[in-house]
């Protein structure tokens, strides 16, 4: 009996733990439903409809609006702006971010200070930014030309250049997120033995080849981390872009993302069903992209 009462304790004891950890994740997981997974299949359902005239219901229009979509020059400009701004964006960052990381994982003076004053960014109000990057970018007093003046170069659009305008927004969101990556960074740097770094050195391995013998195989799983859903962030890249540039700017269309695009077709015309459609193929091409990842995240991570 003893061991038959130990065993029901013991069943008892387990139930609770469980029932403790579901209500402990439920309101997480409320919130992905109700924040994430039901606007999915609306968004999906919202797709094959269009708004009827002056705003009044909505009207069943099947994959209209989805043939629409592959002749519309202006999505796959979008889409092409899209992945030259992540393309910029997201391999940049990392990597002065991990350089930043490794020097500020060493002993020196100020570490925290320089820690702080490197992810003020990253809390900053967008707007902040957008104004101040813009006083920088200006082609008449903005500081960046006025530097230029000073060596003998002339004044340069930065942002009304259709050439060069969506480099201009990569660089601001670069620096917007590397204060994020690099504490990502940091988290993934200190949870490596400091016993690796000795053998190497006992070995004769150089600094560099510390870095990329030891330090980049064990911080892989943090770097694929940090790749995943920098992707998935630059690719729905939004506020920079409409607080940057103006509806009149000659480059607005060489810069306009996808979730631009959305929101002009949803909230400034009115077109819910074709911005939803828009955002259809947007989570297809970050759906896809982040299929590759997991497919190639085996031949580069390393969790053990």
């Amino acid at each position: 009996m003893s061991g038959k009462n130990k065993t029901v304790r013991y069943s008892a004891k387990k139930r609770n733990e469980a029932w403790w950890g579901y209500l402990m994740v439920l309101p997480t997981i409320l919130g992905l439903i109700v924040l994430n997974i039901i606007p999915i299949f609306q968004t999906i359902y919202q797709s094959f409809f269009k708004t009827g005239d002056f705003g009044k219901g909505n009207i069943f229009i099947g994959l209209e609006n989805y043939i629409d979509l592959i002749h519309d020059s202006s999505v796959w400009q979008a889409v092409w702006n899209t992945i030259r701004y992540t393309l910029v964006e997201v391999p940049i960052s990392i990597v002065i971010a991990l350089l930043l990381a490794v020097l500020l994982n060493r002993k020196m003076k100020c570490r925290v200070a320089f820690r702080t004053i490197y992810f003020l960014p990253m809390i900053a109000a967008p707007a902040a930014v957008a104004m101040v990057w813009r006083w920088l970018y200006n082609s008449q007093f903005g500081l960046l030309n006025h530097i230029l003046s000073i060596f003998g170069f002339g004044p340069v659009n930065w942002i009304s250049d259709p050439k060069i305008a969506i480099y201009s927004v990569a660089v601001v969101g670069i620096w917007s997120v590397i204060g994020y990556n690099m504490v990502l960074f940091l988290a993934g740097l200190q949870e490596i033995p400091k016993d690796y770094y000795e053998a190497a050195r006992i070995d004769g391995a150089s600094t560099v080849q510390q870095f990329f013998n030891v330090t980049i195989p064990l911080l892989s799983p943090t770097l694929f981390f940090v790749l995943v859903t920098r992707l998935i962030a630059a690719m729905q890249v939004f506020d920079v872009i409409y607080m940057m540039m103006d509806l009149s700017n000659p480059a607005l269309e060489e810069t306009q993302s996808l979730v631009y695009l959305f929101y002009n077709y949803s909230f400034i015309e009115g077109n819910k069903g074709y911005g939803s459609t828009i955002v259809i193929l947007l989570l297809m091409i970050i759906m896809v992209i982040t299929f590759f990842q997991n497919y190639l995240e085996k031949k580069w991570v390393h969790y053990n």
